[in-house]
This record gives C-alpha cells, sequence and structure tokens, in this order.
C-alpha cells in the first residue's frame, strides 16, 4: 500500500509540474514581456502551425531534380529540353485536374452573385466549339460535353489561360470565405441566408454589394455589424474599441499571422507540374534515385505489368493514328475522348492523370530556351510585379473594382520606398512611367474610387524622379523577357512566340505517347483554348519543406530559457 501511495503521488506531482509548465505564459525571447496579455501592450504570439492543404490539394515534398532529364529524344528538333538541375520547394497541388462539375460550380456562383452581368458569365464560359473539326462529327460535344451529367467528372476543356488565373483567384476567396463562415469568423451561412440577402451570402460578404475577397478582409475592409461572427478573435491592443462579440468585448477579423486563411489557389510553374508528374520521391532512399522514369509511372512501356490488370493501358492517350480507344469488345484504355479524373493509377505523389488525358496549363511564360536561363531554384518564367493600389493612403484602404477585387498597378520600384516617394505615388498615377494607368473620376455609386488627378501630377512626376534618380533608370516590373538575348520587338512578329506565350504539358488523349513524357512542353497563346487542354491548381507551402518527417533522423529543436524579472 505504502509503495502504491508513493507511486501515485509521484505520477501526481509530475501531472502538477507538468501542468504547471504548461500553463506558464509564452514570453518573448528578447525583451521578456509576456505575450498575449492584454495589460502590457496585447504583444500577440500565434501558435506555430504546419498548415494543411486547401480542398482538393495533396502535398509535394520538393527536392532536386534534373529538369527536362526524363526525355529521350526530341522528335519535333525544338531543343526545348536543355537539361538542367534545379531545385523545387515544397508545394501542393490537385489532386486531379479540374473537372466540369467544379467549373459548372463557378458559372453558378457568378449567374447568383452578379445576376445581371452578362459580360462577366459569357466570358467566364468555355469554348466548346473546340470541339468542331471541319471532318469530324463532334457537334454533340458541343452541347453536352460541359453541361451533360455523363460528363460531370470529366476534365473540364476549352478554358484559357486567362479562364484558369481567374479561376484560381475565385477558388481562393470561396476557399477563405467558407473556413471563416464555417469556424464562425465570419456570420455563418445559414445565418447569412437568414437575413434575406441574395445568393444565400455568396454575395454582400461586408454588408455592401460586393462579394468576400480575401486581400480586402485581410487589410480590415470586411467587418462590423451583420458581418462579424460568433467566435471571432479577441483583440487584445489597448487600442480597440469594444466590439460587436459576446458582452462587447473587443474583437478583430483574422489575420495572416493566425495560420487560419489558405494560401492563394494558383497554376504551377513549369518546373513544380514537371516535378510532380515524375514522382521521383517514389524511387528515392537516403538521397539516391534507384531508378529514373519516362512517365509519371515506372518502367519504359505503357502497360500494366500487374497480375490484375496485366496489359491494360495506364494512361488515357492516342496509341497510333486512328485508335484512340482500343478494339469495340475489349476498350483497353476506356476511354475515346478523356476520361474522368480519377481514372488511371495515382503516381507516387498520389496525382491522378499527370499523363494523358488532357494537357495542363502551367503559369510560366513560354521561351525556347527556358531551361538554360532560369534560376535554379524554384525557376520560373512570367514575373509581372504589382502593388495594390489604394483608396486613402491615410487608412491604408485598398482601392476595388466593382467586384470587390482590389485595383492593382504595375510595380514602381525593386525596394522599399520612401515613405513621401510611397505616399506621391499612391495619390495618382505618372503618365511617364511603363503601362501607368490614366487617372479615373470618382464613381456616383459610392464605390471607392481609384486615385489620380491632374493636381498631384507635379508631386508624382517628382517621386518617380526621386526613384529614378536613386536606380539610375527607371524600373520595369515586367520580367517575362528577362535575359532573352534577342530583341523582345521580334517576338509575335517573326515567330509565334510572344510575352503572351503559355506553357502546357503533359499530353492528352489526342497525343501519342511521346507527350506524355513530362520534360515535353508546347505553348498557346494564353487567351486561346482547345479540347485537349485543361488544368490544376497548386498551392505555396509555407513553413518547414519535410511532409513525411516520420522515421527519419532529425536535431532536436531546443526550446529557449525562460526569463525571470528580478
Amino acid at each position: 500500500m505504502k509503495i502504491l501511495f508513493t507511486k501515485t503521488a509521484l505520477a501526481l506531482a509530475a501531472a502538477c509540474a507538468l501542468v504547471s509548465s504548461c500553463s506558464k505564459p509564452p514570453a518573448s525571447q528578447k525583451t521578456g514581456l509576456v505575450y498575449n496579455n492584454k495589460n502590457n501592450g496585447g504583444y500577440e504570439r500565434y501558435r506555430q502551425t504546419h498548415p494543411a492543404p486547401g480542398p482538393g490539394l495533396v502535398p509535394i515534398e520538393g527536392g532536386t531534380f534534373v529538369m527536362g532529364g526524363s526525355a529521350d529524344q526530341d522528335v519535333t528538333y525544338d531543343y526545348n529540353n536543355v537539361r538542367r538541375r534545379v531545385t523545387v520547394p515544397s508545394f501542393y497541388m490537385d489532386e486531379t485536374e479540374v473537372a466540369n462539375q467544379d467549373w459548372l460550380d463557378y458559372l453558378h456562383w457568378l449567374s447568383i452573385t452578379f445576376p445581371q452581368d452578362r459580360e462577366l458569365y459569357y466570358n467566364a464560359l468555355p469554348d466548346t466549339l473546340v470541339w468542331r473539326k471541319p471532318l469530324s462529327y463532334n457537334d454533340p460535344y458541343v452541347d453536352n460535353y460541359l453541361r451533360h451529367p455523363a460528363f460531370q467528372d470529366y476534365p473540364v476543356v476549352g478554358v484559357s489561360w486567362d479562364q484558369a488565373q481567374d479561376y484560381c483567384a475565385w477558388r481562393t476567396d470561396r476557399t477563405n470565405e467558407n473556413i471563416l463562415r464555417e469556424t464562425g469568423r465570419l456570420v455563418t451561412w445559414k445565418d447569412q441566408n437568414a437575413k434575406g440577402k441574395k445568393g444565400g451570402g455568396a454575395a454582400a460578404a461586408n454588408g455592401s454589394s460586393q462579394p468576400f475577397n480575401t486581400d480586402i478582409y485581410l487589410n480590415g475592409q470586411i467587418k462590423g455589424a451583420g458581418v462579424d461572427g460568433k467566435k471571432m478573435l479577441p483583440n487584445l491592443s489597448p487600442n480597440a474599441a469594444a466590439g460587436t462579440g459576446k458582452n462587447a468585448k473587443a474583437v478583430r477579423p483574422v489575420r495572416m499571422e493566425d495560420g487560419i486563411l489558405k494560401q492563394a489557389y494558383r497554376l504551377p510553374s513549369e518546373a513544380e507540374w514537371e516535378y510532380a508528374a515524375l514522382a521521383l520521391a517514389g524511387n528515392t532512399q537516403f538521397e539516391n534515385i534507384d531508378d529514373g522514369k519516362m512517365y509519371s509511372w515506372n518502367g519504359m512501356g505503357v502497360r500494366s505489368a500487374k497480375s490484375k490488370t496485366r496489359g491494360l493501358i495506364l494512361a488515357n492517350f492516342k496509341r497510333g493514328a486512328g485508335d484512340n480507344m482500343g478494339v469495340g469488345g475489349y476498350l483497353n484504355d476506356k476511354a475515346d475522348i478523356t476520361a474522368p479524373v480519377r481514372t488511371y493509377p495515382p503516381n507516387d505523389f498520389g496525382l491522378y492523370q499527370m499523363s494523358g488525358n488532357v494537357n495542363e496549363w502551367v503559369q510560366d511564360t513560354y521561351r525556347q530556351t527556358s531551361f538554360e536561363e532560369f534560376e535554379d531554384f524554384n525557376p520560373f518564367r512570367g514575373n509581372q510585379y504589382t502593388n495594390k493600389r489604394l483608396a486613402d493612403p491615410s487608412k491604408g484602404l485598398y482601392a476595388k473594382d466593382k467586384y470587390g477585387k482590389p485595383i492593382k498597378d504595375p510595380a514602381r520600384s525593386n525596394k522599399k520606398m520612401k515613405y513621401a516617394d510611397y505616399l506621391a505615388l499612391q495619390q495618382g498615377q505618372d503618365p511617364n512611367t511603363v503601362n501607368s494607368a490614366p487617372a479615373q473620376p470618382a464613381p456616383a455609386n459610392g464605390a471607392q474610387a481609384a486615385p489620380g488627378t491632374p493636381a498631384n501630377a507635379a508631386t508624382t512626376k517628382a517621386a518617380v524622379a526621386s526613384l529614378v534618380k536613386d536606380s539610375g533608370k527607371k524600373y520595369d516590373p515586367d520580367f517575362r523577357g528577362e535575359k532573352d538575348t534577342v530583341s523582345t520587338a521580334l517576338y509575335g512578329t517573326t515567330s509565334l512566340v510572344n510575352d503572351h506565350s503559355k506553357v502546357y504539358k503533359g499530353g492528352s488523349w489526342n497525343d501519342l505517347a511521346f507527350w506524355m513524357n513530362p520534360a515535353t512542353r508546347r505553348f498557346m497563346d494564353e487567351d486561346e483554348s482547345s479540347a485537349e487542354v485543361g488544368f490544376r491548381c497548386a498551392m505555396t507551402l509555407v513553413g518547414a519543406p519535410e511532409v513525411y518527417p516520420n522515421g527519419k533522423p532529425h536535431y532536436p529543436v531546443k526550446k529557449p530559457k525562460p526569463f525571470k524579472a528580478k
């Protein structure tokens, strides 16, 4: 009994010590100030997290690989697959291609949120006429492929690069809005719908006629009565006014520092896409790659070697002239045109159809010599740097367009500007700078106006002159032609390549096996589309790059010693 009592006492003492240590509030390592205490200024420390991927995404652990290395031939004689070792940071990628149902969700939201804006809806429609061929009877696909429920889980096609960009932006805002409403940081969908607002909460996210936008929300421009949820985060700042929370306690919107909102959905870069398609992580042990790949699966062939599926083709592609599906009675790849997005085995990253089915848009602007010229860490060609325009510099409010999105202007400097120059540039657009926008009059409907009046032109010109003096030349925010070895004036004139030429990869249902090699690359103008081209989204992974740490050696991360004031 005595031994049992002693063990119990020791266990209770250990538990008390653990609780005591855990209950001790965190403090700054550099000043000793206690965090999350409204009495000392409200310094906040946020729980360090490794955020989960957004809906539809899977994690891709990055690393080094030889870009262009899987190509074994150059049948087009383009010489655009020059091998180069690069490093791709970890990121998230869609498990599947974006399907017709996903696009119909997008169209439905546009129709209920902007019911009178026929132009917006029309511009978002895929070009279903891509199915028409002069010597083929494909007209049934024109009417049925996008909207008939038989095709709802087939990849959307006829979508241009520009349309894919708009979808990514829409998906970002809808995902983050849903997170905020489901967790009570904004008015819930049910309560929003109960207010009788049009669209059941899809529109009027900030009490106006404009829908939710992530950038506008993070800038503190979507909050207040009728907008704030019942589970808003406490505002510990001593300057915070009594809010709308329970017992009138000061509350605040979610911040980026909280780690609650997701990063923006976007198209993957060409390097990310090729790295994810190869999925060499499945062939790697202790940094040694056991075997390379020609496709997104192992082996040199295109047929399954497993006993249950032996002989079946592993992707949806064209085996040869006039053979898109095999022989009647035993259709080998089970598809004539596209196939459902989860058909065929996924690769070692868990991604479906990275070879075949449809080619996929990537973010990069095409150059034949891209592999030779871009950086070896996170390589990308296509940077066009922008800044969000301020409607009221004194309050830091962003200017919005009629759809509630921030207006973005070309960046004016490659470094942090002096505050006086920054204010001057925000107060008006300089007519002498590249891609500058003309001044716009204030709208009559009460929406925030774009800055820029003739009265401040001299101030703005002086600010630009100051920047030019510091750098020696005007700053150009368009880096798509970085390190081009020929005159950019020739692009689009002597060749089909220009700054609007975008890369697509992966091969399609109507392509031969050569194009399923992840290193192959083609291009098309950003506003064109095809029945053989679709897309999938990606998302930046923030924080530690290791996705699968279990069973691997690590250096321990030591905690700092607590400071005690004497």
